[in-house]
């Protein structure tokens, strides 16, 4: 994989409408090489899908193990929960990548960062 994920692409997976959520995310994430992700993009991961109505306590907690054992995450450095382009271009470095898939509005409009660019999941 050349590309790291946000945050946000792992919870679309997640909420993939009529579809068990750990069966979505397996198909998409269940290839022979694992995705790299940190710590900072798991945290995200989890606060996003314990906003949503959709998901209750223990189905958040089972989500999160389905995601954790289908991904390596990587050591970073630690950032703060608004830092999306820092975390994400740490990531991305770490993973030795240059692309990062988000549908993040921001970072799809400043498209690069630290030499890291932010690609839709639409392209």
């Amino acid at each position: 994989m050349d590309v790291v994920l946000a945050p946000d692409i792992y919870v679309n997976a997640s909420v993939a409408l009529g579809s068990p959520p750990e069966h979505v995310v397996r198909r998409a994430l269940g290839g022979p090489s694992k995705p790299k992700a940190s710590g900072w993009v798991m945290e995200r991961v989890e606060s996003m899908l314990r906003a949503m109505p959709e998901f209750k306590d223990g189905a958040v907690a089972q989500q999160m193990a389905t995601l954790r054992s289908l991904v390596d995450v990587v050591p970073t450095e630690e950032f703060f929960i608004e830092d999306w382009d820092k975390a994400l271009v740490a990531l991305a470095k770490a993973a030795g990548v240059g692309r990062v898939l988000t549908d993040h509005p921001d970072l799809l409009a400043s498209k690069t960062a630290g030499g890291v660019e932010f690609v839709s999941s639409d392209n």
